[in-house]
């Protein structure tokens, strides 16, 4: 057993560990929300990387990467609040499971230069991501193991709503971000960026050495060349990419090129060095490019001309795929070829427009809101488009940050000041004297039948129990356990809103060949909504085990029934004074490795077998002392809190004559009546203790 002391620091661990992975998971979340387009170009190149190309469909990899972003940020979500534990952890320790060794592949292999987990707002290496990810599956094995530890900050009732807003706010934000440009640019071609500026390396700094990497295709065969072994023309030019030989100084930018298609002429400094407006229509694969705006985007070539303005199409596609470009669209601007990678750096929007002046970068568009004729109506230094638009990315993560908060404020106000105060309400029926005492716990008087009564007497004692207590409100609820040939009819004769229904006991299998055997289903089926497991005549004359009873409370769960789970020590165990340790045993054996929203759906019944049917009762004292060690142990387990909402019912020779002063004790809600209850009179005056 734990030591309060053991607990505490298993409880605070595991909650830190919570916080970590949500912190972390949100933060990844949204670094990939925010820029949909760059995940799904790193996700390519893990495609690319591992061969997988030709298995995946072209859309997989903007899928995965909104998916991502959504899980991500959900999850950390579900994390920081509390929620859906089993769903959470399950999910991220199977999600870091998967992630860390391959990281540490990649680590190794480096088939790609980092992982892309937080996009480019934040690079690792491969190695600093791989140790990222042994702490993060550190803290997912302990949230995953001691989920039930985790302290929810939000009421059960109203997770559902939270869990749907943080699904929903990570999938918006995604696909808005997808559609139009990323709300936070972290490139170096962000706006307000001088090229010129970015490209330029100070003195007496070493520069990087790059080599250029060909890949050419002859005979369906494809393979990579230098320019020191660069083969005659019967190989098929396909793609080219940069690789670091040796690390220099390496600027914000340092891939920018612009060759013109006919000439193959460099013409970049010209370009960034003249003065005037200069618009650059980047189309990084002009056979994928988003073709639905190609007038609008003639009318600005054309608009370009009339007022004397540069305008250029980048692109890192083939001859031949610009000319069939040319003959879809009838574009007349000049093209210039630019690296695939650059292109796809420069602006996240195939096609995307930029305008620069001076080699400054004023403002960018996506495909889908060109700058129309409306807009462009005049020179554009007397257009506000003219001038460089204002970029403050402290101000859009507040207003990410507000539009996110506003509406879960408002639903955690609802829980705070509805939802909860109705929960206490509701608990505050059950309560003797809500002044007096101040348990939140229900109070219950339960009826064992046993084995006694034929149909025809059971049915006549329920229906007198549910006449006597028509025109009352007992301030208790009131439960009668009979034999399973009653459990239908009387189910159906009696007002269950005030009498509640109970099996006597259920199977340790859900169904099958187990002749004589009544599953929790089949109990469920009757109308009845508690059933009695672990009696001690159970474990007596049958022989059940606490792996047995174990599987039985499973069951009941699973069907909505609430066990009404007995505990209690023989004449031996108490004259040894071993009675705590025999109820923590029967307690630990079957019941604590429930969640605690599990366990918070149990009635326990202590029962001095020693005190049943012998006439002997427990006094009210002792009765008190192994309560409150059982809530004791609650306590330990599962916390304050869901200890002090669990009823523990006194189940040895409870009669009218002592039910008063037994219930009078704070840890005793209850009882479980055997003989008492088969009798209406008897039974009405137990259930009585508790309106006296």
């Amino acid at each position: 057993m734990e030591t309060k002391q053991q607990n505490r620091i298993l409880n605070v661990w595991v909650n830190l560990c919570r916080f970590i992975l949500g912190i972390v998971f949100v933060f990844s979340g949204f670094a990939k929300a925010v820029d949909p387009l760059g995940s799904k170009y790193k996700i390519q190149d893990y495609v690319d990387a591992f061969g997988l190309s030709s298995l995946m469909p072209d859309f997989f990899p903007l899928f995965l990467s909104i998916f991502l972003a959504t899980f991500e940020f959900s999850m950390g979500g579900f994390l920081l609040f509390g929620i859906r534990k089993k769903t959470s952890t399950v999910l991220v320790f199977l999600m870091m499971l998967f992630m860390t060794p391959l990281t540490l592949y990649l680590a190794i292999k480096n088939p790609v230069s980092d992982c892309g987990c937080f996009g480019d707002l934040f690079i690792l290496t491969n190695w600093q991501t791989f140790g990222k990810n042994i702490v993060l599956l550190i803290a997912a094995i302990s949230c995953f193991i001691w989920r039930d530890r985790i302290i929810r900050l939000i009421s059960e009732k109203s997770q559902w709503l939270i869990a749907l807003y943080l699904i929903s706010f990570g999938l918006i934000l995604s696909l808005y971000c997808y559609r139009n440009l990323p709300i936070l640019d972290f490139l170096p071609y962000k706006i307000g960026t001088n090229i010129p500026q970015s490209m330029s390396i100070p003195p007496n700094s070493k520069k990087s050495v790059y080599e250029n990497i060909f890949i050419l295709e002859k005979g369906g065969v494809k393979k990579e060349f230098s320019l020191e072994n660069y083969p005659d023309s019967t190989w098929h030019f396909i793609d080219s990419r940069n690789v670091l030989k040796e690390k220099g100084y390496e600027p914000p930018i340092h891939d920018f090129s612009m060759n013109e298609m006919e000439t193959g002429k460099d013409i970049t400094d010209s370009v960034l060095s003249s003065k005037g407006y200069t618009f650059f229509l980047v189309a990084h694969r002009m056979e994928e490019a988003d073709d639905n705006d190609i007038d609008l985007i003639n009318e600005i070539y054309d608009y370009c001309v009339e007022n004397g303005y540069g305008f250029y199409c980048l692109t890192s596609s083939l001859d031949s795929q610009i000319e069939q470009w040319k003959a879809k669209t009838g574009a007349e601007y000049p093209f210039c070829l630019t690296d695939d990678v650059t292109l796809k750096t420069i602006i996240r929007s195939n096609p995307g427009l930029i305008l620069i002046k001076d080699g400054v970068i004023l403002n960018k568009w996506h495909h889908s809101n060109l700058p129309d004729e409306y807009i462009l109506s005049g020179k554009l230094d007397k257009l506000t488009i003219g001038r460089q638009k204002p970029v403050d990315d402290v101000r859009t993560i507040d207003w990410v940050v507000f539009w996110f908060a506003v509406p879960l404020f408002f639903v955690m106000g609802i829980d705070v000041l509805v939802i909860k105060r109705l929960d206490k309400k509701k608990k505050g029926r059950y309560l003797i004297n809500p002044l007096i005492n101040n348990k939140m716990r229900k109070n219950i008087v339960a009826g064992n039948w046993k084995m006694n009564k034929n149909l025809a007497e059971g049915l006549a004692l329920a229906k007198e129990l549910n006449e006597v207590l028509a025109n009352e409100k007992p301030n208790c609820d009131v439960i009668i356990g009979t034999p399973f040939i009653h459990l239908a009819s009387v189910a159906t004769a009696i007002d269950t809103n005030k009498i509640g229904v109970a099996a006597q006991n259920c199977a340790d299998k859900e169904s099958g060949a187990y002749t004589g055997e009544v599953s929790a289903a089949m109990v469920a089926s009757t109308g009845a909504k508690y059933v009695i497991l672990g009696h001690s005549e159970r474990r007596a004359y049958y022989h059940e085990t606490l792996e047995t009873l174990k599987d039985k409370v499973k069951l009941a769960l699973a069907n909505d029934l609430t066990p009404i789970f007995c505990i209690g020590e023989v004449l031996a165990e108490r004259e040894a004074e071993k009675q705590n340790e025999v109820v923590l045993s029967q307690l630990a054996g079957s019941l604590y490795d429930l969640s605690a929203e599990d366990f918070s759906k149990i009635i326990l019944a202590y029962e001095p077998v020693w005190a049943i049917g012998t006439g002997k009762t427990a006094t009210a004292q002792q009765a008190q002392e192994i309560h409150a060690y059982i809530r004791s142990t609650i306590v330990e387990k599962y916390g304050k809190e869901v200890a002090e909402n669990t009823s523990i019912l006194y189940g040895g020779s409870c009669k009218a004559s002592n039910a008063k002063e037994l219930f009078a004790n704070p840890d005793v809600d209850g009882g479980l009546i055997g003989g008492a209850s088969l009798k209406v009179a008897d039974f009405k005056g137990i259930i009585d203790a508790f309106n006296a």
